[in-house]
């Protein structure tokens, strides 16, 4: 059930006005709850099963945790700055480990089984050594990577009583279920997202109106720029040995926008998805393609993953702290998993192992350059900002040939990518992908301006309306006659 499909929309309608007609409390978390487990099990009942029983069996450890953790005096620790393990500490510790390892077991056996089988098959047969190892028929559950990671948040904060943890049982699952995200995100922590299930009152105009326009601008995004940027991609990428170099660079460059307007795109869908319902998810990129580096890429892409990785995995390995050598493996240990929890294959591998470089290389050239004050001040400079952005705009649009299952494809397009390989062009005329690239830049330049946000606050409701009611006819026109399912729907 795609966000841009009619039967979600007529799902939504119906969500949505028995939301709002039901009385504040249970019963809209009830309601909210079920048409989540609907959704799911539009797709594969018994999956739907699946990941509401593992639900149930984490908040189940969270209560454990919380009680295994309590003093004798019953002290709120949660306003500590240091708290104590108390009474329980082996225990909660194991409690922990366990309840970490049973959901990157259950992960790693729906996502990576084959993926571990298939590597382990390939050394034995450079050895030498016949092997007849199975491929294993599994049903990937949609968005297993997104609530894996959400439920393990929600354990280790509630280890470090950075929350409590929840005693109602329909209120947690919402939470790992709430249709919006449920699929490709945003990441959710319990944190932000429980409180606001006892704040839901009346139905503000105000937030139904940016509901609206956040999901009418994911789906311009993503009928009118990702799926027509597919048409120039799809062929470089499944067939690059065909293409000449110059059809490669584009096709790579459509992919760049492509990959951006899905996934932005569902984000904002998802966002304004919940804000029609009264919740507010998190943000999830922030123009991206203006970095003028990748520490500030990363500080903009995927928002609710790579801070999720910097606060789970980067900083207890022991972040930017110790000796430049120590930074290093973090960096790259952090990004390798990253590069991994995107695909089972070692391309995914690869193109995290080669942001990981891309980190480790800046933050060394940022710790170089602070003995020379005037590489400081020209870097500074619009000219240093302008070589900065480019560079890197540069390497981002190279390693995403490198996003996709087939690691000998990838290599395939960067061999032929630098050579002058005789191949076909592109199968499409090249105006409309130049237009959109300049739309896309020009887009992400003014939206980012402060003077932006002031001419459309100040902006007459009706002309806004139109401006919105354009997108959306746009969106429905310029959409090719085969829609694409999201990309980011595989991980």
């Amino acid at each position: 059930m795609q966000f841009t499909s009619l039967d979600f929309a007529l799902f939504f309608a119906v969500v949505f006005t028995a939301h709002w007609l039901l009385p504040r409390g249970d019963g809209r978390t009830c309601w909210l709850l079920g048409a989540s487990i609907l959704f799911y099990a539009s797709w594969s009942i018994p999956l739907a099963f699946l990941v509401c029983a593992t639900g149930l069996l984490n908040f189940v450890v969270g209560l454990c945790l919380d009680r295994l953790g309590k003093t004798s005096r019953q002290v709120d620790e949660l306003k500590s700055p240091h708290p104590t393990d108390g009474p329980n500490p082996v225990a909660r510790q194991i409690l922990l480990i366990t309840s970490i390892t049973g959901n990157l077991g259950l992960l790693c056996y729906f996502k990576y089984a084959n993926f571990f089988l298939d590597s382990l098959k390939s050394v034995l047969v450079a050895q030498g050594v016949s092997s007849q190892i199975p491929v294993l028929d599994i049903l990937v559950p949609f968005g297993i990577s997104f609530y894996t990671f959400e439920v393990i948040s929600y354990t280790i904060d509630v280890y470090h009583r950075r929350i409590r943890a929840e005693r109602n049982p329909v209120r947690f699952l919402l939470f790992i279920l709430f249709f919006p995200h449920l699929i490709a995100g945003p990441i959710v922590r319990a944190g932000d997202f429980l409180p606001q299930v006892d704040r839901i009152g009346r139905l503000s105009l105000m937030r139904v109106g940016l509901g609206v326009r956040l999901f009418i601008l994911g789906m311009f995004k993503k009928l009118a720029i990702s799926d027509n940027m597919a048409l120039f991609s799809d062929p470089v990428f499944d067939h690059p040995d065909l293409y000449r170099g110059s059809a490669l660079g584009l096709g790579l460059l459509a992919f760049a926008i492509r990959i951006w307007a899905d996934f932005s795109g569902y984000s904002d869908m998802a966002i304004g998805c919940a804000h029609l319902l009264g919740y507010r998810l998190t943000k999830n990129f922030n123009f991206p393609y203006l970095a003028l580096n990748i520490s500030d890429f990363w500080r903009r892409w995927h928002i609710s993953l790579s801070t999720w990785f910097r606060d789970y995995l980067f900083l207890p390995l022991g972040g930017s702290r110790g000796p430049f050598i120590t930074t290093v493996r973090n960096l790259m240990v952090t990004m390798s998993l990253a590069g991994l929890w995107h695909g089972a294959h070692w391309s995914y591998v690869l193109w995290g192992v080669v942001h990981g470089l891309m980190l480790v290389l800046h933050r060394g050239f940022s710790i170089l350059v602070r003995g020379y004050p005037r590489m400081v001040w020209a870097l500074d400079t619009i000219p240093g900002k302008f070589a900065r952005w480019a560079i890197t705009l540069l390497l981002i649009v190279l390693s995403w040939s490198l996003f996709q299952p087939d690691l000998t494809r990838s290599i395939t397009l960067l061999q032929r990518l630098f050579t002058w390989a005789p191949g076909e062009v592109l199968p499409m005329t090249r105006f409309y992908l130049w237009v959109t690239v300049g739309l896309v830049m020009v887009g992400h330049l003014c939206a980012s301006r402060r003077w932006m946000n002031r001419i459309w606050k100040r902006t007459p409701a009706p002309l806004g309306g139109l401006v919105f009611a354009l997108l959306l006819i746009c969106a429905l026109v310029l959409a090719p006659s085969r829609n694409r399912v999201f990309i980011y729907f595989q991980f």
